[in-house]
């Protein structure tokens, strides 16, 4: 790509660490734990340690990864670079694949909790729109909106936390027991769908282009992301429970909502709805960056159409790559609901950070930074992880590797003839 303007590295540590942020406690925070509590109940907070367990092994071996290999394209790079091109192509194929479906729910979860029914879907396209402007325009633009989004989403969840906790009657008998609290598989399936909460560190490392000093910067912002986001999810858990116990936490489709109205906080009710919003909204915002980044760096290597691969000379940015992705987010909230389908991306993610876990592990001393046991540990956590997932979950993502393959085998095909002609 000699010619090419390139990314500039325009963030510094506290940029990185709310943009890791403003992924983790996404829309996620505001109903992950009612389908937790489905499928175990209480055992759901067993779930949420099992989870941040695997996400802090898999968080070490990005950022060891991502000192080493500070370039756009996260995992995707890591795996190519320590692995080889298919195991590289394979995790940047399930990340782009499952995130743009997680983009088109983030965007309809948005517009559920801003608009009525009727305007839902020209809303949640307007919310894609913007936010792939704001981006298009520089990335500390983006920075910037996330650190709003982040402030408006702890307020929110401050707020519940506190009318719960003081009005809402908490019961220590309702950290115990509910449905499908018995069995181990329900609590490791938990903590697969608990763990997608912390997936966003992983944004951080696709956007070590534009990092300033990333051999320093990248490990400790992944660290320090993960382990605020940690202690947020494990307090709105415990206060869900002792609030509304396992079983009406399980039926809930707004927990948050249930909280603060069981605790007759109705004023509090709007401010969590106006959290909702923000949050899905900055995890949209964070997403885009993502993919966009990591659809950069795909181009860049032939993986994916190689005009992709452009960077605007002013702003900076993988202006193409944005422009692709805003156009196929829209047309997927404008004719399908992903809210409640996208189980494939859990999948894809999970073997994103088994591809990540397994890179670490190749590097030698003079890289390493932490132990090689937490990437053997990350490695089987996400193995069993996903193996527990829904059937459904492992079946779509089974497809959609399954194609990526199909794709790649084509188009490797396609280009050796190529060669044999000229």
């Amino acid at each position: 790509m000699t010619g090419e303007p390139a990314l500039v590295r325009r963030l510094g540590t506290s940029d990185a660490v709310v943009i890791g942020l403003g992924s983790m406690i996404g829309a996620g925070v505001f109903s992950v734990f009612a389908t937790a509590a489905a499928a175990a109940g209480a055992g759901l907070l067993v779930g949420l340690v099992i989870a941040a367990v695997v996400a802090y092994c898999n968080a070490t071996a990005s950022a060891q990864l991502a000192a080493q290999y500070p370039a756009s394209g996260g995992t995707y790079v890591y795996g190519r670079e320590r692995l080889g091109a298919w195991p590289g192509f394979l995790a940047g194929w399930g990340f782009v694949i499952g995130k743009t479906a997680s983009c088109a729910a983030m965007a309809l979860t948005f517009a559920a909790y801003a608009v009525p029914p009727s305007w839902q879907r020209p809303v949640a396209v307007a919310a894609v729109l913007t936010l792939a402007a704001v981006n298009y325009f520089g990335v500390t633009r983006t920075a910037r909106l996330t650190r709003v989004a982040v402030a408006v989403v702890l307020l929110a969840l401050a707020v519940a936390v506190a009318a719960g906790l003081l009005g809402g009657h908490p019961d220590p008998g309702r950290l115990v027991g509910g449905p499908g609290s018995a069995g181990v598989y329900g609590v490791l399936q938990s903590a697969g769908l608990l763990f997608f909460a912390f997936a966003g560190y992983a944004r951080i490392a696709t956007m070590g282009e534009e990092v300033r000093d990333p051999e320093r910067t990248i490990p400790r912002a992944i660290v320090l992301a993960l382990g605020i986001a940690v202690v947020v999810y494990a307090v709105v858990a415990v206060t869900a429970l002792l609030t509304l116990g396992p079983g009406r936490l399980a039926g809930s489709s707004a927990p948050l909502v249930d909280v603060v109205a069981g605790a007759g906080g109705s004023w509090a009710a709007p401010v969590v709805r106006v959290g909702g919003a923000a949050a899905a909204l900055g995890a949209l915002l964070a997403l885009i960056a993502g993919i966009g980044r990591t659809t950069l760096a795909m181009a860049r290597e032939g993986d994916l159409p190689r005009w992709l691969a452009a960077v605007h000379p002013r702003f900076r940015v993988p202006h193409r790559a944005e422009v692709v992705l805003a156009v196929v987010v829209s047309a997927l909230v404008l004719t399908l609901d992903l809210r409640g389908a996208i189980g494939f991306s859990s999948f894809g993610v999970l073997f994103y950070y088994l591809v990540a876990n397994v890179a670490a592990f190749t590097q030698g001393p003079g890289r390493r930074r932490f132990p090689r046991w937490l990437q053997v540990l990350g490695a089987m956590g996400c193995v069993l992880l996903a193996v527990t997932l829904p059937w459904q979950a492992v079946a779509v993502g089974t497809g959609v590797f399954v194609l990526g393959i199909a794709y790649r085998g084509l188009r490797l095909t396609a280009s050796r003839r190529r060669a044999a002609i000229g």
